[in-house]
């Protein structure tokens, strides 16, 4: 069965085709348009230019994506689309699209979470996966953890409280002069300072929780940069990016470890687009290392936001029964 995804939630307009079946889970294409030379102007994404932006792109790279996969649309068995959460102004491109294609087309209609099209996209990177899982969504917007009960029931088991660590990155990133996207940058910076050098407070949150604050570790950095800026001291921005990483990836680890004694989970998986961080991916391979876990993390160009991911997670819903039709409106939040 081929399923045709479509992805527009934030700053990446995409379309893919995907084929299930009982053979496997095939990526027959996957077109991403990316808008990161557009919004690097402005130092991060702005909502009007995006959903403008994804207003040109959708239609081409969806005939781009179903040419690639040597398909029509009459080959479709179900268009998969992100409704929800994300920016209002760009879903609303996405679903308004999708319900338009599938209704010429009469062709079923899935509604699909972002969220739940992330973790989806380890379903495509191995075969063998199965739920029950626990996972680790780690995004610009987004930092949960949840019981995947089956690959449409998930159950958030903790979460941040106000910031999500992608944007933490981006935003340090920023203020300390990196080009945009300043997660990736800092990714890279880290490798050269001392992860010890700054004491910066833990975003994970004292007590029996799961959850996370970045909003304090965020305020730290920021302060320890104007603070040197005021004595006219040099920063070591290495040395920032560095302790910065550290708090970051012993903060997730600390709550992952203590999720998976919780839960007794024997797979971990671990999505969104910080799960590209190098750093993250290390720690968190380490802690399901010494406590005998899987654990699966999909390649980088299935991190970000794509539309193959979406495919996945749509299909999954649509052998529920979970259809949608033309009344769809997007939302921005879960």
């Amino acid at each position: 069965m081929y399923i045709l995804g479509l992805e527009s939630s934030c700053d990446e307009t995409s379309a893919a085709v995907v084929e299930m079946s009982e053979q496997g889970r095939f990526i027959r294409s996957n077109i991403v348009a990316s808008q990161i030379d557009v919004h690097r102007l402005y130092g991060g994404v702005v909502p009007e230019i995006a959903s403008r932006a994804h207003i040109e792109a959708i239609s081409k790279i969806t005939y781009e994506a179903l040419e690639e996969a040597g398909i029509t649309l009459s080959d479709v068995g179900a268009i998969g689309v992100t409704a929800f959460p994300g920016l209002i102004g760009a879903l609303l491109v996405g679903v308004n699209f999708a319900k338009s294609l599938a209704y010429a087309n009469n062709i079923p209609l899935v509604a699909v979470n972002h969220v739940h099209g992330h973790v989806s996209a380890a379903l495509l990177s191995d075969p063998t996966l199965e739920a029950p899982f626990l996972a680790l969504v780690v995004s610009g917007g987004h930092t949960s953890i949840y019981k995947v009960n089956s690959y449409t029931d998930y159950e958030e088991i903790g979460s941040t409280r106000d910031d999500a660590v992608g944007e933490s990155f981006d935003k340090v990133g920023r203020v300390i002069g990196l080009p945009y996207p300043g997660g990736a940058a800092l990714d890279k910076l880290a490798y050269e300072g001392d992860p010890k050098a700054i004491q910066l407070p833990s975003p994970a949150i004292v007590g029996d929780n799961l959850d996370f604050s970045f909003s304090g570790l965020k305020t730290a950095a920021l302060n320890y940069i104007n603070q040197a800026e005021q004595k006219k001291e040099e920063l070591n921005r290495a040395d920032l990016a560095a302790s910065y990483t550290r708090a970051v990836t012993r903060a997730i680890g600390k709550k992952i470890s203590a999720a998976l004694d919780e839960t007794g989970m024997k797979t971990l998986v671990m999505a969104g687009g910080v799960a590209a961080n190098s750093h993250l991916r290390s720690a968190i391979g380490e802690i399901c290392t010494s406590k005998k876990v899987k654990f699966v993390c999909p390649p980088l160009n299935l991190c970000g936001d794509n539309a193959a991911m979406i495919a996945a997670a749509a299909y999954y819903e649509f052998l529920r029964g979970n259809f949608a039709d033309t009344s769809l409106n997007a939302s921005a939040t879960e």
